[in-house]
């Protein structure tokens, strides 16, 4: 047990010759070609996260989706895709990392065919969990490899820099590519799409990835892997379902209460046993925790507040697809530009600048958001966002190298599955947290006010016509005029004080984290 919990030794890069952990000589000499494909394998998962939820209110009135449907299209994908992530990483360990990456862009690109013919919420959802079962594969093995192509430490820390910038052009991309498509096709094109960049991956990664695996192969923590997908699954679906049953009913009590007994037991598994699948004594490490913990706060916020921002454009705004696409780019750069130059920053000042600075930064951009009212136009959000999105930038890509620096280059897939699961787990909890509180304040609000405007439909048809912002959208169609006006003009006023309590409840967990990161890492 003890030696399970020691805490691991900062290392400094390897040679370029460790066996099996670093590129060979020719593979050295194209690495920044390697990167190039990694970062295109990267960018085609990233994208489809930001180009879904830029289709939303489109899957809410094609498949009449209601509210915990449109979450579920989003956190399907990054719930499996975060639940799987540790299994890929030490597959990838054992097996090859260019085996992982292959495996993981076919079984992409099939999931992303067969959701582009789906016909129903629950097909969608099916499809998108496939699909993150592949992005599952991809992303740990994009970093595993930079980690070992890349053997000085400032090129690897200029490398991550770039790989980080990439999930912000990703950001950037998404939004408008989808609404785009939207605009000329049907939203079956926004996964469609994704066959042509997983195609150029694939045939360029054949001469550009080189091998990489550990160099002893280690058994497969099946224990772990049944706990690490039950306990997040249960924990995303309790959250997801708190609004419907009550956030203090027996239902979610027990739901709560069987998602910390199987955390808790994922967490006692993992610590006793000898071939872990997440090694919980790199938490001992506080640099390693800290960074950790502050990928999870970064992305908690981004993601949980990009779901939200993506409705207000559409139905409060009243922006098409596309133009909400065009309307988040400005957000989008800041995270893209800022990425970069953290790194360089990091390298001159440390790491505890960058992050404590970028988590502070979040926490600032959280709080203007929230000040917004039904009359707050796109200036204010587009402010409030690239705040957010240049607090992210700036911590991002410090946080990944001290976690990968923090590794043995042996297991360089698990440590990057580890720095990726916080990364997925923080996305997967910010749409289902924040999206779980502004839809409790909505429904708490719309409930008496929609009352009256739906009285003449029938029962069933009355409560779904007013349980989320999209099927309201809908509804005012089908009522007199009259009544069709103030339930919009309430529907919005109602849904923008849900997004700004969940802006502020965002802020709440980013400023602990600014204080937990300033006072764990170390200023080298």
């Amino acid at each position: 047990m003890s030696a399970t919990l020691a805490p691991p030794q900062i290392r400094p890069a390897p040679a370029a010759g460790t066996t099996s952990a670093a590129a060979t000589p020719t593979a050295t000499g194209r690495r920044w070609y390697t990167l190039a494909v990694l970062c295109l394998s990267l960018l085609v998962i990233v994208v489809d996260t930001t180009i879904v939820n830029v289709a939303l209110p489109t899957l809410a009135k094609d498949l009449h989706a209601p509210a915990s449907g449109l979450q579920w299209i989003v956190d399907a994908y990054t719930l499996a895709f975060a639940a799987i992530l540790l299994l890929a990483g030490a597959l990838a360990d054992k097996y090859g990392r260019h085996h992982a990456l292959r495996a993981g862009l076919i079984t992409f690109a099939a999931a992303s065919l067969a959701a582009a013919f789906t016909h129903t919420t629950a097909e969608l959802i099916a499809a998108r969990a496939v699909m993150g079962i592949g992005a599952a594969f991809i992303m740990p093995s994009t970093l595993s490899v930079i980690s070992n192509v890349f053997t000085d430490a400032h090129e690897r820390a200029k490398a991550i820099g770039l790989w980080s910038a990439v999930s912000g052009l990703g950001v950037a991309i998404g939004p408008v590519a989808g609404g785009w498509l939207l605009t000329h096709f049907s939203w079956s094109s926004i996964f469609l799409v994704n066959l042509v960049p997983v195609t150029i991956a694939l045939v360029a990664g054949h001469w550009l990835v080189p091998p990489s695996k550990a160099p002893r192969a280690r058994r497969i923590d099946k224990a772990g892997a049944v706990l690490s997908v039950a306990a997040l699954t249960a924990l995303t679906y309790t959250l997801i379902q708190a609004p419907a049953a009550g956030w203090l009913s027996p239902a979610t009590g027990v739901r709560a209460a069987l998602s910390a007994v199987l955390i808790a037991a994922f967490v006692t598994v993992q610590a006793r046993s000898d071939h872990p699948m997440m090694p919980v004594g790199f938490f001992a490490s506080p640099r390693f925790a800290a960074a950790s913990a502050s990928v999870t706060m970064l992305f908690f916020a981004l993601s949980g507040i990009v779901f939200l921002t993506t409705q207000v454009y559409q139905f409060v705004l009243g922006y098409s697809p596309l133009q909400a696409g065009l309307r988040s780019l400005p957000s989008a750069a800041a995270l893209a530009v800022i990425s970069p130059l953290s790194a360089q920053i990091a390298k001159r000042a440390g790491t505890r600048l960058p992050v404590t600075l970028g988590l502070a930064t979040v926490t600032a951009g959280l709080a203007y958001y929230a000040t917004a009212t039904a009359s707050s136009g796109y200036l204010h959000y587009v402010i409030a966002m690239s705040i957010l999105s240049a607090g992210v930038g700036l911590a991002m890509a410090p946080c990944t190298t001290a976690v990968m620096q923090a590794v043995p280059p042996a297991q360089a897939g698990v440590g990057s599955a580890v720095n990726d699961t916080t990364r997925n787990i923080g996305s997967v909890l910010g749409v289902a947290v924040l999206g779980s509180i502004a839809t409790s304040v909505f429904a708490a609000r719309m409930t008496s006010a929609a009352r009256g405007a739906t009285a003449h439909l029938p029962g069933a048809a009355g409560h779904a016509a007013t349980s989320s912002i999209g099927a309201i959208a809908a509804t005012a169609h089908r009522i007199p005029a009259t009544a069709a006006a103030p339930l919009l003009h309430t529907a919005d006023t109602a849904f923008v004080a849900g997004a700004s309590r969940a802006a502020l409840a965002a802020a709440v967990a980013t400023t602990f984290g600014a204080v937990a990161a300033y006072r764990a890492l170390r200023s080298r």
